[in-house]
């Protein structure tokens, strides 16, 4: 009698790891994970699994989201027919939402494919299994939930605390742990910035003398030792600084101003000054009768290049 050749079952392995770190090293968490899948797989050979040599890593990207380009590629050959069996070391690498699990496993069943974790041992192919992952599932979006409500709240007590958060270093002061120092020749541009307002108490003029003596915006270096930054001042900008309380040595955070460990490179006198002449200028272009001004919302609303 002719023994039966289990039908073939192609394996997609899928790996993540939420953040960058260690990626960069010989054997990684992407390696650990797609090892554990490659012997999962190997003990299942007798029915046919075999894995494709196709790799599905993401590196730094969060469960939350679907916006990942080996996820992208892996639904794309799922759709194509290319694949069989999902395997993954655990259901979270997949995703982490309920929502976006809905959506995925939908475009498993479309095509007839199997979703297999390692370590837990489920398969969508199954009622009972399905709603284990369910369950899983919500867990595990419940623990991202929890993580973002504790990050949030670790920030809102750390500016209360006047501690400075991250983000672009703004123009006067340069990075020192969780606080600024001041930048001395930054420093001098932004007091002139406020100085030449009250003098001139006109954005525009104040722009155009900036220009005249080629102050400039704060350089950045970012990836790959690209540079941006180093720009003549645009009037959107000059309103960020003016209207800035960080400079007055303030943090702000939903509205609210707190005492910051920052020092402070303008006196209370000068903002408030400034602020005044700033209400004063808003009240007046209100006022105009010539409401037609295509520049009703100066001091409102910026582009992305701060304009």
């Amino acid at each position: 009698m002719r023994s039966l050749v289990p039908r073939q079952r192609r394996c997609a392995i899928y790996t993540r790891k939420s953040s960058e770190e260690g990626l960069e090293q010989d054997f990684n968490s992407l390696h650990a994970q797609r090892d554990a899948c490659e012997a999962y797989i190997n003990s299942q050979r007798h029915d046919g699994w075999t894995a494709l040599s196709t790799v599905y890593d993401d590196g730094g990207y969060s469960g939350g989201s679907m916006d990942r380009p080996a996820l992208k590629q892996l639904l794309a050959d799922v759709e194509t027919g290319s694949v069989d069996i999902v395997v993954v070391y655990k259901v979270d690498r997949l995703t982490r939402s309920l929502a976006d699990f809905a959506k995925i496993v939908d475009v498993f069943d479309a095509a007839s494919v199997s979703f297999v974790s390692v370590t837990q041992q489920f398969n969508t192919t199954s009622s009972m299994g399905r709603l284990t992952l369910n369950v899983l599932l919500s867990f595990a979006q419940f623990e991202r939930e929890l993580t973002g409500e504790r990050i949030r709240d670790k920030i809102t007590a750390s500016k209360k605390k006047g501690m400075w958060m991250g983000g672009w270093v703004p123009l006067g002061y340069d990075r020192m742990d969780r606080t600024l120092k001041v930048n001395d020749l930054e420093a001098q541009t932004v007091r002139t910035v406020f100085d030449l307002f009250l003098k001139f108490k006109n954005v525009r003029n104040v722009q155009n003398e900036l220009a005249r003596l080629n102050l400039r915006t704060k350089p950045y270096s970012i990836q790959r030792g690209r540079a941006i930054g180093n720009l003549p001042f645009a009037r959107g900008h000059i309103y960020k600084i003016l209207s800035n309380p960080l400079y007055l040595g303030e943090i702000v955070h939903k509205g609210a101003r707190h005492p910051g460990q920052h020092p402070a490179l303008i006196s209370p006198t000068t903002w408030d000054a400034v602020q005044a002449q700033l209400s004063a200028n808003g009240h007046r272009r209100r006022s105009r009768s010539n409401a037609k001004s295509p520049n009703l919302l100066i001091g409102l609303m910026y582009d992305d290049a701060g304009i």
